[in-house]
């Protein structure tokens, strides 16, 4: 998938009313107006904060964040593990900010396996060391680098595998919504990210990621691209 960044001159468009937007040069403004006149704005907040919160979905929510960036990823994919140190920094630098994790498989079984084992970490505490081991794995995942990961996030792996089983409905339900609001948001493939009422659908870098929070926090509802 092709890198966006906001200092590209990427032009926005308003995809559903009440501020779900599209961060796209292709975009059709005519087509953006349709849809936005199609999709009422009480029903597009209500999916956009279903989208950003979810019981299941592993998250990073600081008291008093006032923007939620929402990452469709899969830990096989290249161009999600290049995004991975960028999304890691702006949370570090960036006290305000919700990361919320929709693991999103696409590449094959090896990312079923590590998407639900991931998941399934949170139930230990363990989610952030168990999602940047998984991210700075090199090559494709295998059942054995995916335990090799475990080790090195300090994963217990016997409660792992206990809760995969206590959890194993819980883990698919929510890896089934990913996958429903990935097509909802029009998404292609991974990466894609959702930074308060904006979809980026691609990779962006650090300067992409803080230019697109400070546009969020500016404009929550993103009435500047309509």
């Amino acid at each position: 998938m092709k890198t966006l960044t906001i200092a590209a001159g990427i032009g926005l468009a308003a995809i559903l009313a009440g501020g779900v937007a599209l961060w796209s040069g292709d975009a059709d403004p005519a087509q953006a107006r349709q849809a936005s006149s199609d999709t009422s704005s009480a029903d597009a907040l209500r999916i956009r904060s279903q989208i950003q919160n979810d019981p299941v979905a592993p998250a990073i929510a600081p008291q008093g964040h006032d923007v939620t960036v929402v990452v469709f990823s899969d830990y096989q994919c290249p161009f999600c593990r290049k995004l991975h140190p960028s999304l890691e920094a702006l949370v570090n630098e960036d006290p305000k900010v919700k990361l919320v994790f929709r693991d999103w498989p696409v590449f094959g079984a090896a990312s079923i396996e590590a998407a639900r084992a991931a998941i399934a970490s949170k139930w230990q505490g363990k989610h952030a060391e168990f999602n940047d081991a998984l991210m700075t794995t090199t090559g494709k995942l295998t059942s054995d680098s995916i335990r090799v990961a475990a080790g090195k996030a300090g994963v217990d792996w016997a409660k792992l595998q206990a809760d995969l089983t206590a959890h194993k409905a819980e883990i698919g339900a929510v890896l089934d919504r990913n996958s429903r609001y990935a097509a909802m948001l029009g998404l292609q493939g991974t990466p894609g990210m959702l930074i308060g009422p904006y979809l980026i659908p691609g990779g962006i870098d650090l300067r992409g990621l803080r230019e697109a929070v400070a546009l969020a926090r500016r404009d929550p509802n993103g009435t500047a691209s309509q």
